[in-house]
């Protein structure tokens, strides 16, 4: 009830439930934009500006999913925004030279001695076509639909980039799983 309650006072502009409503999401959101954004100011810029965002549309939000999914949605978003306007942009992808991606490969194993830190860095080493869609499905959780309307591209797209990635990542994880890598 107090979730409800503190949202409905934001939607009236009430300063002091928005500080508060600021204070409960701002620091798991802000993981989520340092997830994308490698500068900490920037992505504490994109954390504000997602929160000005939502702050102005929150007569949008309907309680279809949680609050925080709802924000998290917005933080995805503006992290991605400013990426591109950084000159990172995402490459699309001639859907017609697609191939069928197996919807049942689902093997995200990697070796024992993979650390996270290890997949971190190689998940940075992928081209950002891959990389933003393997951090959307593999850490924040979304699905394909999701991914498709975030990225502006097709399930097609998100599917075939979602696994042309992992193959990408697995070959860059291969070095550390044979213990070739000092």
């Amino acid at each position: 009830m107090f979730q409800v309650d503190i949202i409905e006072k934001c939607k009236r502009n009430d300063r002091k439930a928005q500080v508060e409503l600021y204070k409960q999401y701002c620091d798991g959101m802000l993981i989520v934009a340092k997830r994308f954004i490698n500068d900490t100011m920037a992505a504490e810029d994109v954390v504000q500006e997602a929160f000005i965002k939502a702050f102005l549309k929150l007569e949008q939000y309907k309680a279809e999913v949680t609050f925080g999914a709802w924000l998290k949605r917005i933080v995805v978003n503006k992290s991605i925004d400013f990426l591109k306007s950084q000159k990172k942009r995402l490459v699309d992808i001639d859907e017609m030279q697609l191939k069928v991606v197996d919807a049942n490969d689902d093997d995200w194993s990697v070796a024992n001695d993979v650390t996270i830190e290890d997949v971190k860095i190689a998940i940075e080493q992928l081209p950002e076509k891959y990389k933003y869609v393997i951090m959307l499905y593999l850490i924040e959780g979304y699905d394909h639909q999701e991914i498709s309307e975030i990225l502006n591209i097709s399930e097609v797209a998100s599917r075939t980039q979602l696994s042309r990635g992992k193959a990408k990542l697995k070959v860059l994880l291969k070095p550390i799983k044979n213990g070739t890598e000092s």
